[in-house]
């Protein structure tokens, strides 16, 4: 639900004052230009043990809490490629700020794509100035941007929205993101880029940040591999009103929507699945048990065969070893206005008769399917966003080479 004053408006990225993009593609290889001068930026990465070159660059640029411009490839992920790959990474940040008139430091660099294989240097290095020429304001290089970085990618992910702040002012947050596979939770195989006009500290929106993404991208599953790659980048240029709850709740709701549309973007997937926790003791196990079954191939496999299995779900609440108690679970389907219960406080209501059962079947035909589990045992709440398990995505993963 938006809150009023926030709302939904147009422009991505350069929804925000001051904010210019752009994006070229050559074959299968994209490349991507954010520019935002003189901002305050903040951001997240993966918790891979494996990580790719861009991001050891972008961690030493970050040091200070500021970017003006991020470089972006796609067709790549420059990862596992030893010193090569840092010096590719770091060149095409010189590249990026040689063109941009701006420091070397002020430019973060991300990238997307098969891991173990060298850049291809010759086919990038070009495409930056190129890119650069093509920055500009409008939505339409916004999308340019998000086309660029997208790799397996069906559908455009990109939100922008603004609210209005306690000191009166009115802020503008824009954001795209690229990732459909490779994605669990701890982020995914994605990259995502918020721009705003918010003043903070780069601390202010370290903090922030975090919290957007506990609750969304860090609650996303596909197909449980998490990616080398992962980013999430925000830069603040500061020319609006200071940051506040405000602000936080607008961010909240843009990294959600977001994570909403990779969910429902995974790799050959034709559902969404929304699975919420409530009555947990915890915080921390309503988002283990909300992960845990909305990870569950099983439940993904269920969910694509419009089988309204619930007995996965308990079992993968129960192996998600969050404190529980069998004979207080209750389990409802629903979509859009229908909505069923299959359990009760334990006891199992789909065998009654054929009503509740059939009712459910219905409901799984959809393609948003919300799954509600009460654990009745406390009060913390937490939904987690994944995809079914089709043919499909064993056919794009087989097929995805160099």
């Amino acid at each position: 639900m938006i809150s009023d004053p926030m709302k939904i408006i147009e422009g991505g990225l350069c929804s925000v004052k001051g904010v210019m993009a752009s994006g070229v593609r050559k074959d299968k290889y994209g490349l991507a230009i954010i520019s935002n001068p003189n901002s305050n930026a903040a951001a997240v990465y993966t918790s891979n043990q494996v990580v790719a070159a861009p991001l050891i660059i972008t961690k030493e640029h970050l040091k200070d809490g500021k970017l003006s411009a991020v470089v972006v490839n796609s067709g790549n992920a420059n990862c596992f490629t030893g010193q090569e790959g840092l010096n590719d990474a770091k060149k095409m940040t010189e590249i990026a700020a040689a063109n941009l008139k701006i420091s070397t430091e002020d430019v973060g660099v991300s990238s997307t794509g098969v891991i173990g294989r060298k850049l291809p240097m010759e086919i990038i290095e070009p495409l930056i100035p190129q890119a650069i020429d093509s920055l500009a304001n409008s939505f339409h290089a916004s999308k340019q941007a998000l086309n660029a970085i997208m790799t397996t990618d069906v559908l455009a992910k990109e939100i922008a929205v603004e609210t209005k702040l306690q000191d009166g002012e009115i802020v503008r947050i824009g954001g795209i993101c690229k990732g459909s596979g490779m994605i669990a939770p701890n982020m995914a195989t994605m990259l995502c880029f918020i721009t705003t006009d918010v003043q903070a500290t780069p601390q202010e929106l370290k903090n922030s940040l975090k919290i957007a993404v506990q609750d969304s991208f860090n609650m996303v599953v596909v197909d449980g591999d998490e990616s080398t790659n992962d980013t999430v980048i925000i830069m603040a240029n500061g020319k609006s009103g200071r940051i506040d709850e405000n602000f936080q709740e607008a961010l909240n709701f843009l990294c959600i929507e977001l994570a909403r549309m990779m969910a429902r973007d995974g790799e050959g997937a034709t559902k969404l699945i929304e699975v919420t926790v409530k009555g947990s003791s915890s915080k921390e196990d309503a988002r283990k048990a909300a992960k845990a079954v909305v990870r569950s191939p099983l439940l993904k496999a269920a969910v694509f065969g419009a089988d309204p299995n619930w007995g996965r779900i308990v079992a993968a609440i129960g192996y998600s070893q969050v404190k529980m108690d069998s004979e207080k679970i209750s389990v409802t389907f629903s979509s859009l206005n229908e909505e069923v219960s299959l359990v009760e406080k334990g006891e199992i209501k789909a065998f009654e008769d054929g009503k509740e059962l059939a009712k459910a079947e219905k409901i799984m035909l959809n393609e948003k399917i919300e799954i509600m589990v009460d654990l009745g045992i406390g009060k913390e709440t937490a939904t987690a966003f994944g995809c079914d398990l089709s043919y499909d995505y064993v056919k794009i993963n087989a097929e995805y080479t160099t």
